[in-house]
């Protein structure tokens, strides 16, 4: 039950405040800004994207948002949402909708509703709070006090039978936010990973909401929540070292991947066919899933690595690798071939090409590779500093 609309002029003012709300209420007056964004202004936060209901066509009124901001539409029909990008904001435009649930874990069926009824089928109550551009509020029950005690609160009794990917939107908000959970919600939440209620979801959509915690600033501490579930809810057992992630993670560049480095540690213990199959099953991309793959077997590289010493030798093991498993292997042993490889080796370069060869008389070729392997090993060790000593190694060795 949604509790009586009100009026807080206040608060629409700080709404219309943020940087990304003004052009929205001035184009679509009659916006409702829900959710998240309203939830981090009250916490002091200055959100720069905007989740917005529409008490009627969402798509219709994306479209009239991106032609006034210029900004860049996409639309899903099926769902009656759109996003719009523009002045570098982001909009997510949804038609207020009710659902119901045929059956535990299932996509709900919707029908177009009004914000109260939008904001009931929300996952906690500090996220159903609505703020409409002339003041007017409409909130669940206790949406606020559960706001000021910084807690996360279930709208109702069958929210994790119903919708099970909450059970990791629970943790992953609890996390990030520093939130504590309200306790009934917490039996609730109990009763459902033991229930096996996340089998009744279908493994994409488990796949999409642990990729979104992965993804989060405080991964390492959910990734262990969720490991700590008892029978292994997810479909492969968790065991996850929290201080050699956290030994890797330092040393990862930051081009490196810390969402897949994660939970490539946390399953080294799952046999590689097992984890690549529920990897499939979850719905990672071919190159995601082979990096935690390869990240599974990092006491391997670390073995190799450690019994590599010149700078070549580390090349040659580390070349190839994942960065976030190269990492992985430093934590778990050759911390100093790993650093090395991560932060210099791997930049490493010639000043001479294959035309090169070409140009002296190689001919096209294995030859060709063969040569340019040899200079790179070369420069890698020290021995061809220059483009001259590069390609006379490279020479000698085609």
């Amino acid at each position: 039950m949604i509790g009586p609309m009100v009026l807080s002029p206040d608060l629409a003012a700080r709404v219309r405040a943020l940087p990304a709300a003004g052009a929205l209420l001035d184009v679509l007056p009659e916006a409702w800004v829900v959710g998240g964004a309203v939830r981090d202004l009250l916490l002091g936060g200055t959100p720069e994207d905007l989740d917005v209901v529409i008490e009627g066509d969402a798509v219709a009124a994306a479209r009239r948002l991106a032609d006034a901001l210029e900004g860049e539409l996409v639309v899903h029909d099926r769902f009656g949402t759109a996003t719009v990008a523009a002045a570098g904001h982001v909009y997510d435009l949804a038609t207020a909708r009710a659902e119901t649930y045929a059956a535990p874990g299932a996509l709900p069926d919707v029908r177009p509703g009004t914000v109260e009824e939008d904001l009931l089928r929300r996952d906690f109550t500090v996220n159903a709070i609505a703020v409409a551009g002339d003041g007017r509020i409409a909130a669940a029950p206790s949406a606020f006090e559960d706001l000021d005690a910084r807690v996360l609160r279930v709208l109702h009794a069958r929210s994790f039978v119903d919708d099970p990917t909450r059970l990791l939107r629970l943790v992953r908000y609890a996390t990030r936010l520093g939130f504590a959970v309200e306790p009934s919600t917490a039996a609730l939440a109990d009763d459902a990973v033991r229930g096996g209620a996340l089998a009744t979801v279908t493994p994409t959509r488990v796949g999409g909401e642990l990729r979104l915690l992965l993804r989060e600033p405080s991964a390492l501490p959910a990734l262990a929540w969720v490991g700590a579930w008892e029978g292994a809810p997810l479909g492969v057992a968790f065991s996850l070292d929290a201080a050699l992630a956290d030994r890797a993670l330092s040393l990862s560049p930051p081009d490196g991947r810390r969402d897949l480095l994660l939970l490539g540690s946390a399953v080294r213990s799952v046999p590689s066919a097992r984890l690549g199959a529920w990897l499939d099953a979850l719905g990672f991309a071919a190159r995601d899933r082979d990096t935690v793959l390869t990240c599974a077997q990092a006491e391997g590289i670390a073995g190799r690595l450690t019994g590599a010493e010149k700078p070549s030798e580390i090349a040659a093991v580390a070349r190839g690798a994942p960065l976030e498993a190269v990492a992985l292997a430093g934590a778990l042993g050759a911390e100093g071939p790993a650093r090395a490889w991560l932060s210099d080796l791997r930049h490493v370069s010639l000043a001479i090409d294959g035309a090169d060869l070409l140009a002296a008389g190689v001919p096209q070729g294995e030859a060709v590779g063969r040569g340019l392997a040899a200079a790179l090993r070369a420069r890698l060790d020290g021995d061809a500093p220059d483009r001259d000593a590069q390609l006379a190694a490279a020479l000698a060795a085609a």
